[in-house]
């Protein structure tokens, strides 16, 4: 009954990809988890207990269920990267701030039926995809994203920890995820991977060119691997099979900004009232000016375009002005 009820609420929403497995420790992680450390594979953005990353009861003691939502923002079906090299997902309002505003609804519709509630998105220490894949949503493809079949592999994902007992068990195992007995022989991700962060041998998160865009600090190879992209990726997903004949989204909270389709020079020269007004609220806006600012006068580099003008904008600018000059 209460599955039902929580059900047909995120329907009311627009929100039809939803799974619920029980809160547990997710011990069969632990390994993978030491063997990420052990081979340097681990990045600034995860932390390094992994104790907090099985246990997700550290949130909430008393937690039973943890749901899981899929939800989708393509509005369309890419066919090519986009040309002013913004992923898809950074053209639309901050996923962060959109799916929390769902899910706080939810917890208060949870609250309602005499429970106790906790939401979280991206920020935090849950396996999210893996809690997703155990759910049911979809399943974990060679690119290491969770692939749905109705929205593809074009979903921000997000979870409540309740302590509702919901009848629920987990659909899936750890040893079947990386079977990738849905993508059968195909390997169109491990060909179209610009950095080969997924290939055959191993995934190495640390030079995804999605993660690449976002990092602080570039090295003068790591500004080569960029190809043109100013914040995000989107080559693995546009490749996809699973990708080729997806539901579009319907949620009005992730339509396309307008300004997000502006040839890369506009973020070039952007200044702080511009990022401010525009760029601050969308789902690439958290990482600040300067980052995107940066990528986008590499990406005018590598199509020929002069990039002098930028020149005494800042140290941090003219830092990477200098080494994009050197022959």
């Amino acid at each position: 009954m209460l599955k039902e009820q929580i059900q047909d609420f995120c329907k009311a929403q627009g929100l039809t990809t939803i799974g619920f497995i029980p809160c547990r420790r997710f011990d069969e992680l632990r390994g993978f988890y030491e063997k990420r450390q052990e081979a340097k594979l681990q990045n600034e953005f995860e932390t390094s207990e992994i104790d907090e990353r099985i246990n997700p009861r550290h949130y909430m003691e008393e937690a039973k269920t943890i749901i899981s939502i899929a939800f989708p923002y393509a509005e369309s079906i890419p066919t090519q990267a986009e040309p002013n090299g913004f992923s898809v997902y950074t053209k639309r309002l901050d996923y962060h701030r959109v799916v929390k505003q769902y899910l706080v609804a939810l917890c208060d519709y949870i609250e309602s039926l005499g429970g106790k509630a906790m939401a979280f998105v991206d920020s935090n220490t849950l396996p999210e995809r893996y809690i997703a894949y155990l759910a049911g949503l979809g399943f974990i493809g060679r690119n290491n994203m969770l692939i749905t079949k109705t929205y593809g592999s074009y979903v921000f994902l997000g979870e409540i920890l309740t302590d509702l007992e919901i009848v629920c068990e987990d659909q899936r195992n750890f040893e079947e995820m990386g079977s990738y007995v849905e993508c059968g022989t195909c390997t169109n991700c491990y060909k179209a991977c610009p950095t080969c962060s997924i290939n055959k041998a191993r995934i190495n998160p640390n030079i995804c060119l999605s993660y690449l865009t976002q990092k602080k600090e570039l090295t003068h190879q790591e500004m080569g691997l960029l190809k043109g992209n100013v914040f995000g990726c989107d080559f693995c997903q546009i490749e996809c099979p699973y990708n080729k004949d997806i539901t579009s989204s319907t949620l009005e909270a992730f339509s396309t900004l307008d300004y997000m389709n502006d040839e890369a020079r506009i973020y070039a020269e952007m200044d702080n009232k511009y990022f401010k007004e525009k760029m601050a609220s969308t789902s690439c806006g958290w990482r600040g000016k300067n980052v995107i600012k940066r990528n986008a006068i590499i990406h005018m580099h590598q199509k020929g375009e002069s990039i002098d003008q930028f020149r005494g904008e800042s140290s941090y600018i003219n830092s990477y002005i200098d080494r994009l000059s050197e022959k």
